[in-house]
């Protein structure tokens, strides 16, 4: 077949394709999904949207460049989460199932196979934000945006969905769990996420620039990735290294600490034994856990420690120069530093939590394991804590730099509120594992779980930030005791946050310090905030224990049901 006739059977004569499409866009939940994603939109244009009984178009403009950025930041970063979630799975979901054998035995070329699976994956990003297009439109007769600058948005956008969607597709390609490739796609999408961001918001009194860059740049530097990064995939799907017989995965602990790249963990030395000890070679001690010894010295890391090295790496890359400009350069911003913390823990934990009952199920041995000697009790305290375990020890990698922090004299008289910090990072570490072994227990497939446990991280910690940012930017400004009114009601709003650690974070107060633009006010924040978040979360992480060991104790130990 020429060449030239590729990409018409990519699209049409594809049954990877044809098979994705009817499985994905089919399910109800494509509906639920488009449904909530367009309500969520319009209620974004509603509560920014002028309520004059007359616009003045000049006066106005400026709202309306404000609610566009507004629109384009929260859908780009709603595309680097969402991405994943659709792609991540596309090769490492064969491979769970048995299935990669048969998909490799099959007369398709790897690049039908690898375009398939990627055009079916974003096909519904893609209509999700397609399907938005109407509602910003709304935005054009508030004048200071024209429908070029809209387009040229829209271009941007759906290159970078083409650019998450390769990155994750790759990624899915070198792991056998589609928790490892998900949360690997995480860290690799997040600096470019940050980076879009922060260039997108600076550009905004440039909009010529913004609109060339745009146009041209930004799609031929996704394209040119995304293309490089689908051939490696697809030429790894077409020799594959890590499979042997019935789709078996082989890998060589010893052979990958000799071959690998850059950092290598020595699992029988500190600090690395922390997260990854080694495999015991001795008897338990006999008040030690079974669970917990399995969990830490087999289970976690039977698939090798790949995963482990490349989320150190590109974390702590990322962290060095967030370290630098938030910590020491612009001290007064350092919990924007402990923003990133945060987020970093919020992608790790559900990783190596989420799965710790839905991989028993699985593998179809949970009624093997309730029925053994093990209290139920050990069972549950024994998984979460093999998975908080890594999940803080890596995130305690990126907490250190606050210590740090101390050198700097302007922060070391702030120490009440980088210990504070500190206390909001183990605080929300801690949650972050209940509230995914809690799913774990509820749901059925580790992947569901693990994105559930996204879902709902995201809903509790930024929505509220979201609501908060929305009214703050879209209230009109006023002078008299009407505008301090009206301030004093979005301020309120922040306490709709009052379980997010990001919002706490940022109502940390701190003193005066100096920063590389001089000297900066004190930060008064909302103390009251900030210790309704240790009680609020608290008390959600003790509900949810509890149920948890009703679970074990009542549900699984008394009908023998797994």
């Amino acid at each position: 077949m020429p060449s030239y006739f590729l990409p018409f059977m990519f699209a049409i004569d594809n049954p990877v394709l044809q098979r994705e499409l009817i499985s994905n866009l089919r399910a109800p939940r494509a509906f639920l999904l488009m449904l909530v994603y367009q309500i969520a939109l319009a209620a974004v244009v509603l509560i920014a949207y002028p309520r004059d009984t007359k616009i003045d178009l000049s006066r106005e403009s400026a709202s309306a460049q404000r609610l566009v950025d507004f629109f384009f930041v929260g859908q780009f970063a709603i595309a680097s989460l969402m991405a994943p979630s659709f792609t991540a799975g596309a090769i490492s979901g064969e491979k769970e199932r048995k299935t990669y054998e048969m998909l490799l035995a099959s007369p398709l070329r790897p690049v039908v196979i690898v375009s398939g699976k990627l055009i079916a994956a974003l096909a519904h990003l893609v209509v999700l934000v397609s399907g938005s297009l109407p509602i910003i439109m709304l935005c054009l007769p508030l004048g200071g945006v024209s429908i070029y600058e809209l387009l040229a948005a829209y271009l941007g956008l759906l290159s970078a969905i083409f650019l998450f969607g390769s990155i994750s597709m790759y990624c899915s390609s070198y792991f056998k769990r589609t928790s490892s490739s998900l949360v690997v796609s995480y860290v690799l999408i997040l600096p470019i996420l940050i980076v879009g961001v922060v260039a997108w918001l600076i550009l905004a009194r440039q909009g010529d620039l913004r609109l060339l860059l745009t146009v041209t740049l930004v799609p031929a530097v996704c394209s040119a990735v995304s293309f490089v990064l689908l051939a490696i995939t697809a030429r790894r799907l077409l020799y594959p290294p890590d499979v042997g017989s019935q789709g078996s995965e082989v890998i060589d602990l010893d052979q990958e600490q000799v071959e690998a790249v850059g950092l290598v963990i020595q699992r029988d030395q500190f600090p690395d034994n922390l997260f990854a000890p080694p495999r015991r070679k001795t008897l338990m001690d006999d008040n030690a856990n079974p669970v917990y010894d399995k969990e830490m010295h087999a289970e976690l890391f039977s698939q090798g420690t790949l995963m482990l090295r490349l989320v150190i790496q590109l974390s702590m890359v990322l962290a060095i120069p967030l370290m630098a400009m938030l910590l020491f350069i612009f001290p007064d911003r350092a919990s924007y530093y402990v923003g990133y913390v945060l987020v970093f823990n919020i992608l790790a934990a559900p990783v190596f939590t989420a799965g710790s009952i839905t991989s028993e199920r699985e593998r179809q041995t949970l009624d093997l394991l309730l029925t053994t000697t093990i209290s139920s009790w050990q069972i549950m305290w024994g998984k979460l804590l093999a998975g908080y375990r890594v999940s803080f020890v890596l995130t305690a990698f990126l907490m250190f730099p606050l210590l740090l922090s101390f050198l700097n004299p302007e922060l070391f008289r702030n120490w009440r509120a980088m210990l504070i910090f500190l206390a909001i990072c183990v605080m929300s570490s801690v949650f972050n594992a209940v509230l995914a072994l809690f799913l774990s227990t509820l749901l059925r497939k580790t992947s569901t779980a693990m994105m559930m446990s996204y879902v709902v991280l995201l809903v509790l910690y930024c929505l509220p930030i979201a609501i908060y940012f929305l009214f703050w930017s879209f209230t009109p400004e006023s002078i008299g005791d009407e505008g301090q009114l009206a301030m004093q009601r979005v301020e309120e709003l922040r306490y709709l946050g009052i379980a997010s650690p990001l919002m706490a974070a940022d109502s940390t107060p701190m003193t005066e310090v100096s920063s590389g633009t001089g000297t900066a006010e004190a930060k008064k924040g909302a103390l009251p905030l900030v210790g309704g978040y240790f009680i609020v979360t608290i008390v959600m992480t003790s509900i949810l224990l509890l149920i948890n060991t009703w679970l074990f104790r009542e549900r699984w130990r008394l009908t023998g049901r797994g």
